[in-house]
């Protein structure tokens, strides 16, 4: 099932790309045995979004291929594929000639739902009085985890390599996607060529053995434009650290791609609890993954010193360590969006971030 949307994209609009260079998005649907504790073996479906130029959708782009995994609340296509002047990382990346795709996992975005989700007695207590219910927990814990998470990932993997005849893929993620797609990577390093991650949840305390499944407590949480707003403006002190008209694209796009939140009161986008496990330290010592890895410094989400730490911790030679100035968890959202995207592209392209392999280097700071 694939829907094909053509966006012309105006004269230097990406930076890398020429004017006439437009970029084109398709939808895939992927089949996957679900290993979601909840509805472990039946057949549910991947949304994957592609973005490239018309001669890479129909050519291919060689080894240039990219994969976008995204964090615990806010689905992939939303995230990365901003439909609003040049704030889609996707979008970037695909006018300077990549083969992009995004994927969301189970339980988010246009991916399947769990049909626990509908029920809003699996919210927290705390959640249940803002849609006037209170009622016992109807399923015992987490709907996701750290496995069927990686399966996901792998399921998306496998259908871009068939797609497009590579093995290997570079991978990028925000926030969760840091131990989904950093997680995968410890496990595949042989199908990783180079890792971007963003504000990565990394934890030193992650343990290392698989957990009973499922993890106890919420089975999934709700975020209204409220939320959104008042999450972000916490970690935003810079002036013009984001453009409202930015914000109000990105709240259009999180209720489109869940309808059925947008029909509650409060509107809303729901998301699993996330659970992870198993990216630990040892793991993240042996990675030898090329990787990179942004900070925002007024994040208030994934405190900095826990990229720090990932970046000491990090047994690949090739790694850049960058502090973003005047940006928060949401980095890829507000004014320094394009230093983010270009570091990525040279990343991508060539293993460095202003010429380095093995750094740790300010962006945006100016003199």
């Amino acid at each position: 099932m694939r829907r094909l949307i053509l966006v012309a994209l105006a004269a230097g609009l990406w930076g890398p790309a020429t004017a006439a260079a437009p970029v084109q998005t398709r939808d895939h649907y992927v089949t996957v045995t679900s290993r979601v504790p909840a509805i472990a073996g039946q057949t549910v479906k991947l949304y994957l979004r592609e973005k490239a130029t018309p001669a890479v959708l129909a050519n291919g782009a060689g080894d240039k291929v990219v994969l976008f995994v995204h964090g615990a609340g806010t689905p992939a296509e939303v995230a990365f594929d901003v439909p609003y002047r040049d704030y889609s990382w996707m979008g970037y990346l695909a006018a300077a000639g990549y083969d992009v795709f995004s994927v969301d996992m189970e339980g988010y975005g246009r991916s399947q739902r769990q049909p626990q989700m509908n029920d809003k007695c699996n919210l927290a207590p705390r959640q249940q009085k803002d849609f006037g219910v209170s009622c016992p927990q109807a399923y015992p814990g987490a709907l996701t985890n750290a496995l069927s998470d990686w399966h996901d990932i792998s399921a998306a993997v496998d259908f871009i390599g068939k797609l497009r005849h590579v093995r290997k893929v570079n991978l990028i993620g925000w926030s969760q996607g840091g131990p989904r797609a950093g997680g995968w990577a410890a496990q595949h390093p042989d199908r990783v060529a180079r890792l971007v991650l963003l504000a990565p949840a990394y934890n030193r305390k992650t343990r290392a053995e698989t957990p009973p499944l499922p993890v106890p407590g919420p089975v999934f949480n709700t975020q209204s434009q409220k939320d959104f707003i008042d999450g972000w403006d916490r970690q935003a002190p810079c002036p013009g650290q984001y453009d409202p008209k930015a914000a109000a694209a990105i709240w259009s796009e999180m209720l489109a791609s869940d309808p059925v939140g947008a029909k509650w009161t409060p509107a809303v986008r729901r998301a699993p609890i996330a659970s992870s496990f198993g990216w630990t330290t040892d793991k993240v010592k042996a990675m030898t993954t090329p990787t990179l890895m942004v900070s925002g410094i007024n994040d208030k989400q994934v405190n900095p010193q826990r990229v720090r730490d990932f970046y000491a911790d990090l047994g690949s030679p090739a790694k850049v360590f960058v502090d973003l100035a005047c940006s928060s968890h949401n980095a890829m959202w507000e004014k320094n969006h394009l230093l983010l995207f270009k570091a990525s592209l040279e990343w991508l392209d060539k293993g460095t971030v202003n010429g380095q392999s093995r750094a740790m280097l300010q962006l945006g700071y100016g003199k």
